[in-house]
């Protein structure tokens, strides 16, 4: 099987490192999370972005998308990690799929138009105290009142909750572990608030979605009530594939930074890299880079065809790259020496980056232990 990209695929990927390279250097990247009002969203880049076709990238045609597979997403995000760009795309995308992939025909066209072209912003929103990826963790209830439901609870962890025009979430409709739904709520909703958590990575947005007797019409249900559990899942291993494929060049970039350090940083008459206590750790972060690399591009094509083993593919991408990534970025600030913790160096950002990718849709705990299940080990 060969996944090596088209070269239409090779053309976005230059196309799309040009724009980041002119539009949102590292030193611009900065300039947005060090904003006076805290981090925040570059809405005229993200503008910009969306008129180039790469936020509906994966979207249909019919609604404004571009109507391309999940490995063609994988260049793009590749090159957003490799400059921390700090962007909704992957939770735009994530709830996207969910509209299309489980929304009625009337709903891909209420939602998707908006969030294809930008003007819209859209989340999934799974996580709640009990800290599970599990089913019995959802305690969000959805109450059936007439034509409508009632929703009470609260989400934790949200990807860029406040800046969400449009929220993807799991409730619990039934007594049954499994009893799920998935509901579309808009901001703006009476009872529905969103912020930020203050994080240590500032080029991810994350926070706390509340909803306090929130109304919505039956309409709203992507899918049949209390039947979105396995719609659930899917979406949880797809934002743990996406997050996985932008930690790629995310992984890289701080792979080359500290390459680059290596060779201009004298000591004792030598350029370090030329050290073996340098050289090693550096040839074992770039097979790692590689190994996950390769496991999460079979996983993106897995899930996007469909493949029987697309759980167990996204389980050992992830935990691979939960596990390495911040290896990575721990031993690029070590090889930096104390510098590498200041704020004026970039490989500390890459570091930050790496702590943010760890836990988000799971850890390599969990997924290690989800591998072993798959496996009947």
């Amino acid at each position: 099987m060969n996944f090596g990209f088209t070269e239409e695929q090779e053309l976005l990927r230059a196309e799309v490192r040009k724009f980041l390279d002119q539009n949102a250097s590292l030193e611009h990247v900065r300039k947005i999370v060090e904003a006076e009002d805290g981090p925040g969203l570059d809405r005229e880049l993200w503008s910009r972005m969306a008129e180039l076709g790469w936020v509906g990238l994966c979207m249909p045609e019919a609604h404004g998308g571009v109507g391309l597979d999940l490995e063609t997403a994988i260049v793009v995000l590749e090159e957003t990690g490799r400059s921390l760009f700090p962007s909704p795309l992957v939770s735009t995308m994530t709830a996207a799929k969910a509209i299309e992939r489980f929304g009625s025909e009337d709903q891909q066209a209420r939602w998707l138009p908006g969030l294809a072209d930008g003007s819209k912003v859209g989340t999934f929103a799974v996580l709640e105290r009990s800290d599970t990826l599990e089913a019995e963790g959802i305690e969000t209830f959805a109450k059936p009142d007439g034509d409508e439901l009632i929703l009470s609870g609260e989400k934790l962890f949200v990807p860029d909750a406040a800046n969400a025009d449009l929220y993807v979430v799991a409730v619990r409709s039934g007594s049954d572990a499994e009893s799920i739904t998935l509901v579309v709520v808009e901001s703006g909703a009476q009872g529905l608030s969103a912020s930020d958590f203050e994080s240590m990575d500032l080029t991810k947005r994350i926070g706390r979605l509340s909803l306090e007797d929130v109304r919505v019409s039956a309409d709203a249900v992507l899918g049949e009530q209390g039947a979105g559990w396995s719609a659930t899942s899917w979406l949880l291993d797809l934002g743990a594939a996406l997050v996985t494929a932008e930690a790629v060049g995310a992984a890289e970039a701080a792979l080359q930074i500290t390459t680059d350090f290596a060779k201009e940083r004298i000591q004792f008459g030598e350029q370090i890299g030329r050290f073996q206590g340098v050289k090693h750790p550096l040839s074992e972060i770039y097979v790692d880079v590689e190994s996950f690399r390769s496991l999460v591009y079979y996983a993106i094509w897995a899930l996007d065809q469909g493949a029987e083993d697309a759980r167990l593919a996204v389980s050992r991408a992830k935990a691979y790259a939960s596990e390495t990534f911040p290896q990575a970025g721990i031993m690029g600030v070590q090889l930096h020496g104390g510098v590498g913790y200041t704020w004026e160096y970039d490989i500390q950002l890459y570091l930050k980056r790496a702590k943010w990718v760890r836990p988000m849709y799971g850890d390599a705990d969990y997924h290690y232990e989800r591998i072993a299940r798959l496996g009947d080990l």
